[in-house]
């Protein structure tokens, strides 16, 4: 028997919703991918460089105080042996029957109480031990064959529980050839828990003061890094206020920061001036021919073609003009530029004299200046005031560069021999759509565009009169590149 199975039908709304859950979780996906990744944090930088060279610092001044300090105590303690062994040797004499005895007793009541911790032994080859009362039963096994001209100490664990600190010096009395042997023990207890003591007092305060330089390392960075705050919140300000630049006063670490900060603020926004005004200019120059366009349509004017065509005319020669100075604004803010002025001229000069064969061009000058402009944008200035030199003048076109040798400016001189420009119509030329001699074709852009680009450039364009051919001079300043 064949069973039927149903599929419960999905809802529209449903199948919507995870589809915009989809979407939405794709995009903060890509927004997180797009969020560049930080370097790390300045604070805990600094933290972990100061808990390094404090832990260092603190470890190696620890380890050389410890050293000192036990080598005094144990410098200390050896000097105590020394003291009774000297004793010992200065109260020893040689008695009638040949073995030690002491003229006058040991000045410590030690020496006399059994497994006191201070002991004393006196051996020579052929006789018996003399030992201390304090060491009872027991006698201290010092090592035999050697002599021992002075007093030679060490360690030594040969009563069980009870470390010694052995101090021992051979000597030949008066009256006797033996070499008798003077031992000096005593218990290393007292000695180890004063070192213990120091190592102690050492780690603990080496550990607090450790605790203390860091917090004061934290504390340091806390208030060093405090201004940056203050610029995280004056930019926050400058966000939700719309404030032009950051005006707190600020410590001399940070304010080249604010400085290049509010440098940029400026820049940006002489940018989005420029390009209020870049749009409203091509606004204002396309809304006449449109106007013309839309009456000669509205009329039904017989001319309607022709109107056509000469209004798209002027409308693409503004486009172009704009599109240029769109394009050098582009590439100014792209970064530093740089081109040889030299080349970019005999490129120019290449095409130009293909136009006006009949034409002289003549170049002198720096051939090694250079020009922080683009190529392009150089050639096009070039090319713009080269063909207009040619087209206008009387056959001869001469160019030089760099003729101030400025050292922050490069000139570039184009003289031609042509009618020149009156001085009351120069300034009046650089308008845009302005001829002066309308017998020839032209657009009337060339210099606006020239003027333009090199103002973007933050150079200049003058015009005078050539000296040397009579007719007009064209000073093209613009920066020179950085070395």
């Amino acid at each position: 028997m064949a069973t039927a199975s149903t599929t419960l039908p999905t809802s529209p709304a449903a199948e919507v919703s995870s589809e915009e859950a989809q979407i939405a979780a794709e995009g903060a996906a890509h927004v997180r991918a797009r969020r560049p990744r930080g370097t790390g944090s300045l604070a805990r930088r600094m933290m972990l460089i100061a808990a390094g060279w404090i832990s260092i610092l603190l470890l190696i001044g620890g380890m050389f105080l410890d050293r000192t300090l036990t080598s005094q105590v144990t410098r200390s303690f050896d000097e105590q042996l020394g003291y009774m062994l000297t004793g010992m040797i200065g109260s020893a004499e040689i008695g009638p029957d040949g073995e030690v005895f002491f003229n006058r007793p040991l000045g410590d009541q030690r020496f006399l109480e059994p497994n006191s911790g201070l002991y004393w032994q006196i051996r020579g080859k052929g006789h018996e031990d003399f030992p201390s009362r304090s060491l009872w039963d027991r006698s201290l096994q010092v090592p035999d064959g050697h002599f021992d001209s002075e007093p030679h100490t060490y360690d030594s664990s040969q009563f069980s529980g009870e470390p010694l600190r052995i101090m021992e010096r051979s000597i030949i009395l008066p009256g006797s050839n033996t070499e008798w042997m003077f031992t000096v023990a005593a218990s290393r207890v007292q000695l180890n828990d004063q070192i213990k003591s120091i190592r102690s007092i050492l780690f603990y305060s080496f550990f607090f003061l450790g605790l203390g330089l860091l917090a004061m390392a934290g504390l340091q960075t806390w208030y060093g890094l405090f201004p940056l705050r203050h610029v995280r919140r004056a930019i926050r300000r400058l966000r939700t206020t719309g404030a032009a630049k950051v005006t707190e006063p600020l410590p001399t670490e940070v304010q080249p920061l604010v400085e290049e900060l509010n440098a940029l603020l400026e820049h940006t926004d002489r940018q989005a001036q420029e390009a209020r005004t870049h749009a409203g200019n091509l606004a204002h120059a396309l809304k006449t021919p449109l106007t013309v366009v839309m009456n000669a349509a509205t009329a039904r004017a017989p001319d309607l073609g022709d109107t056509v065509i000469r209004e798209a005319a002027v409308m693409r020669r503004q486009v172009d003009h704009h599109l240029a100075r769109a394009r050098a604004v582009g590439r100014r803010a792209a970064g530093l530029s740089r081109a040889g002025v030299w080349p970019s001229l005999e490129a120019v000069l290449r095409a130009v004299e293909r136009l006006y064969e009949s034409t002289r061009f003549d170049l002198a000058g720096n051939r090694e200046a250079q020009v922080a402009l683009e190529k392009q944008d150089l050639e096009e200035l070039l090319g713009n005031v080269i063909e207009n030199a040619a087209k206008y003048g009387g056959g001869s076109v001469f160019v030089t560069v760099d003729e101030t040798k400025d050292p922050q400016w490069c000139e570039i001189w184009i003289e031609d021999d042509g009618m020149g420009i009156p001085e009351a119509e120069r300034a009046r030329i650089f308008d845009r759509g302005a001829r002066l001699d309308t017998g020839k074709p032209g657009t009337g852009l060339g210099l606006a565009i020239v003027r333009d680009v090199a103002e973007i450039y933050g150079g200049s364009v003058e015009l005078d009169e050539s000296e040397d051919l009579g007719g007009l001079l064209l000073k093209l300043r613009l920066p020179r590149a950085v070395a």
